[in-house]
């Protein structure tokens, strides 16, 4: 099962660890989360329960055009393409051109898992 890693991290400790990457102090491995958020609600906002269940859909139906997932969904179009392109940024999902120019979305994982550091 393919699974993203996101992990939670200050601006601080993620500009810290980029720095110390950057000058070779860090090597990051590949079970690394690959994704960051700021907070716990900034990444509750982006996957909200909603958004998961939109994210399951595009998984089971495979749309072939935005207007195919809004028919799945009974949500509008307009809302549907700017929540894609808020989860495209961070790979939840990956909007490619399909026939006729159509957006068609896609989900590249099966799971998301989420690293929470407490020291």
């Amino acid at each position: 099962m393919k699974t993203m890693k996101v992990g939670i991290s200050s601006l601080k400790e993620f500009r810290d660890r980029t720095l110390a990457i950057a000058k070779g102090d860090i090597v990051p491995s590949d079970s690394d989360p690959k994704i960051w958020f700021p907070s716990t609600e900034s990444f509750a906002r982006v996957l909200t329960e909603k958004n998961r269940e939109l994210l399951k859909v595009i998984g089971a139906t495979h749309p072939e055009s935005l207007e195919a997932l809004a028919t799945a969904t009974g949500r509008a179009p307009s809302n549907l393409s700017r929540t894609l392109k808020t989860m495209a940024r961070y790979g939840f999902v990956t909007l490619n051109k399909g026939e006729r120019g159509r957006i068609r979305p896609e989900v590249p994982y099966q799971a998301i898992t989420l690293e929470l550091a407490l020291r």
